[in-house]
């Protein structure tokens, strides 16, 4: 059994609002209502979801940018060979985390600061975190500048992000993440935003490197064929929940929630020859899951297929 590099269990984010007149009606909205999964070492899950279900606050609640509200997140020591909860870290182990476990964003404009040479966007993290000498650290910014394809490293170099293009300042965004080598990577929609030949290249890219890395991601997007050719998991989120979670061929061959189902009538199919498999929105199977499962929130139905058992008849429609 593989190790995990990362657990995620009973994971809640709210945000507290404030409604009526002046604001003196709160209230709060569950942006990420107990969720729980695990990536093992090496893998990839798909977190695939409309906008506005949670994907992207689950994503910077595990990057420490917004803090949780209620759960527990344990990652995969490297020193101790174990999974250590990210509450007990002092402050040192804390810096170490963030070494391993990376972000990519959905805009590689609005993430590399406009100000600074591509030299010193990728340099930043090795300086923050002090890794080896101004030599070596210049040594290591051309050998992952020469990883992700921006070759020669000395063309680059001392470009600004606005010199290149959408591809080029992604390879850029991949770098900066690669450079620190860490063991998890959370990727939020890092190709929605280019174009599809230029798209399917960074996908490559990043499939490649995460063999030759050993890099487990978590990859959000609300493309279910994206998350089919990166992911060996797919986990469908709606409203703030997982509804479904599955190896990846298992969830698009064999949906049951009807969410999922769905997702998967909605994908668009380019060749007007072939007809699309679609799915009535029914909730025959499911109804009969949660009138066998009353006590369960999610059941394995086989083959590490797991269900969500809320009803979901009054939101989804």
């Amino acid at each position: 059994m593989s190790k995990n590099v990362i657990e995620v269990k009973n994971l809640e984010k709210y945000f507290e609002i404030s409604t009526g007149f002046f604001g003196r009606n709160k209230g709060i909205v569950k942006a990420v209502d107990d969720i729980s999964f695990n990536i093992p070492l090496g893998e990839s899950l798909g977190l695939v979801g409309q906008s506005g279900c949670g994907k992207t606050t689950t994503a910077r609640s595990l990057c420490l940018l917004d803090p949780k509200t209620k759960g527990e997140v344990k990652f995969y020591n490297t020193d101790t060979k174990k999974m250590d909860s990210i509450d007990d870290l002092d402050e040192e182990e804390l810096k170490k985390f963030r070494r391993n476990i990376q972000m990519i964003f959905q805009d590689p404009y609005e993430s590399l600061n406009p100000r600074w040479t591509i030299k010193d966007i990728i340099l930043e993290p090795l300086n923050i975190h002090n890794i080896g000498n101004l030599s070596d650290r210049e040594e290591a910014v051309q050998e992952i500048l020469t990883t992700v394809g921006l070759t020669p490293p000395e063309n680059y170099m001392p470009r600004y992000p606005h010199e290149l293009s959408g591809g080029q300042r992604q390879r850029v965004s991949i770098a900066r993440t690669l450079i620190m080598k860490p063991k998890f990577v959370v990727c939020d929609e890092p190709t929605s935003m280019l174009d599809v030949s230029i798209r399917i290249s960074i996908m490559d890219l990043m499939l490649t490197l995460a063999k030759d890395l050993e890099v487990s991601y978590l990859y959000i997007t609300h493309d279910l064929a994206v998350a089919r050719y990166m992911c060996n998991r797919i986990a469908v989120m709606f409203n703030g929940k997982i509804v479904e979670i599955a190896e990846t061929e298992e969830l698009l061959k064999n949906p049951v929630h009807p969410y999922t189902k769905r997702l998967i009538s909605s994908i668009p199919i380019p060749d007007p020859k072939y007809k699309r498999q679609e799915y009535k929105l029914d909730f025959e199977e499911l109804d009969e899951i949660i009138k066998n499962n009353p006590n369960k929130s999610m059941v394995d139905i086989g083959k590490e297929h797991f269900v969500a058992t809320h009803d979901v008849k009054g939101i989804l429609y």
